[in-house]
C-alpha cells in the first residue's frame, strides 16, 4: 500500500532538520537537504517497522494543509 507523508525542512546551523508533518516523531538531521531527505525517508522506513512489530496503527498520510497568510503587525517604537 502506498501512502503520501508531508516532510518539512528547517535550515539549522549544521545542516538541515527533517520531520515528517504527520508524524512528527520522525526527525532526523543532514549536513545538506539531500542528505537529510534519504535520512529521513529511512527513519520513517524504521518507524513503521517498529510500530509493526510492536503492533501500533501507523498514521497515514491523510491530513489537509493550506496556506493562511496574514499580514505581520511590525512593532512601533514609542
Amino acid at each position: 500500500m502506498l501512502s503520501n507523508f508531508t516532510a518539512k525542512y528547517r535550515k539549522i546551523e549544521s545542516g538541515y532538520m527533517g520531520q515528517i508533518v504527520e508524524w512528527p516523531e520522525v526527525v532526523t538531521e543532514g549536513e545538506t537537504i539531500e542528505e537529510c531527505r534519504e535520512m529521513l525517508e529511512d527513519a520513517l522506513r524504521e518507524m513503521m517497522l517498529a510500530y509493526i512489530q510492536l503492533k501500533k496503527e501507523i498514521p497515514l498520510g491523510r491530513v489537509l494543509y493550506e496556506p493562511i497568510a496574514i499580514e505581520v503587525p511590525v512593532a512601533v517604537e514609542v
